[in-house]
């Protein structure tokens, strides 16, 4: 069975999910389209790089992204880095004839943006891929929600309800993570979680035209985290710690057009109490409506408008074997499935674009799709206007 060598440069959180993502694809999707190997995985900090290699499971480490992206051994580069670096390493590999798996955001500036999409599409030319990671488009109930639309069933969509709504760094104690620096980062919330609302929302219901909307900072410093990997919220950092200002968004809120006609709003925080991972897609079409929470991933709402009156309502579609990637479900009903299971589909989707020479769904260009809605989004909260999405 065919091989590919991986390199995976930044060993946090992203690194441990992919690195799990690659390992596992071949136990659930067997025969797999090829075996990835976990040849190098990179950090900058020499001793986490060498801790997750024995962690994960890697032939080797290094401290510097170049050793993997001009190791002729390596054909695959995943990146999982900050976003400010994300354009250098992924245009190097790419020039390098690397496929590549970048995490979103694509990029931290929309310049970075659009250089990796135009990168991604001369690399294409040679049959080089190029993806970008918006794993919970890959949620099984999110693809039969698709297929849903697709045939018709609840008509001509009409509007579009996304939330994403987390509370990991609600607390002020939580330590400085570089997602609170704009210029790592680019954006807060923004690029963080309301990216991965944006994709879905387009992927279920077409291109957003213009958008107008609303960034809130509430926490306008935080404690800074000395070395190591980022903490994240699993930490809270004592009063006598350092602090460093942020200067990124802890909310959005927005209302969206489609170019189909359809309408909508998005709303994304950090800040809420109470809510972990609380992603919601609801759509309301001529013929009927579709919902989704995946906070409960293995289901999907359904109401039809065809059902007599007496028996009108949403019903659960609980999904398993029979739908997308039932391979992730153990071939069992009620198996259910998770965050590491949908990196494993990710991984997948990617090692089989790879093999197949064919660019996958979720695109450089798909990600600089969604970094033009959300550079929308900041000018529009700036102004306090519609804002056209730009092309």
């Amino acid at each position: 069975m065919k091989k590919l060598n991986v390199g995976l440069v930044g060993a946090g959180f992203m690194g441990k999910a992919h690195s799990i993502g690659y390992s596992d694809m071949p136990k659930y999707f067997w025969p797999a389209p090829a075996v990835p190997v976990l040849k190098t995985i990179c950090d900058i900090v020499p001793e986490i790089a060498a801790d997750a290699k024995e962690r994960f499971g890697f032939e080797k480490c290094c401290t510097d992204w170049r050793d993997i992206v001009n190791d002729p051994e390596i054909d695959v580069v995943s990146i999982c880095t900050p976003n400010n670096v994300h354009a250098e390493i992924a245009i190097a590999a790419l020039n390098a004839g690397k496929h590549v798996l970048c995490e979103k955001p694509i990029a931290s500036t929309l310049e970075d943006a659009k250089a990796m999409a135009e990168a991604a599409k001369e690399a294409a030319q040679k049959g080089i891929i190029a993806m970008n990671a918006y794993q919970y488009r890959r949620v099984p109930a999110i693809d039969l929600a698709k297929k849903f639309i697709d045939e018709g069933s609840i008509g001509k969509i009409l509007n579009v309800r996304c939330t994403y709504l987390q509370s990991w760094s609600a607390d002020p104690a939580s330590p400085l993570s570089w997602r609170f620096q704009k210029d790592i980062a680019g954006a807060g919330t923004l690029g963080d979680i309301a990216s991965h609302v944006i994709d879905i929302a387009q992927y279920l219901a077409g291109d957003i035209e213009a958008v107008t909307g609303m960034m809130q900072t509430y926490i306008t410093e935080r404690p800074v985290q000395e070395g190591g990997t980022d903490l994240l919220g699993t930490v809270k950092l004592g009063a006598d710690a350092k602090r460093k200002a942020v200067d990124v968004d802890d909310e959005d809120s927005f209302l969206v057009k489609f170019k189909s006609g359809a309408v909508g709003s998005i709303e994304a925080t950090r800040n809420a109490w109470g809510r972990n991972n609380f992603i919601t897609v609801e759509l309301h079409g001529t013929l009927g409506s579709l919902y989704f929470n995946y906070e409960r991933l293995n289901e999907l709402q359904v109401c039809l408008a065809g059902d007599p009156d007496d028996r009108r309502g949403f019903k659960t579609i609980y999904t398993g074997p029979a739908h997308f990637h039932g391979e992730v479900t153990w071939n069992i009903p009620g198996m259910n499935i998770g965050y590491g299971e949908l990196k494993s589909i990710e991984s997948y989707e990617f090692i089989k674009a790879v093999v197949e020479g064919r660019q996958p769904s979720t695109s450089f260009a798909e990600g600089y799709r969604v970094e033009r809605v959300c550079d929308a989004v900041k000018r529009s909260a700036e102004t306090g206007r519609w804002v056209t999405v730009n092309d």
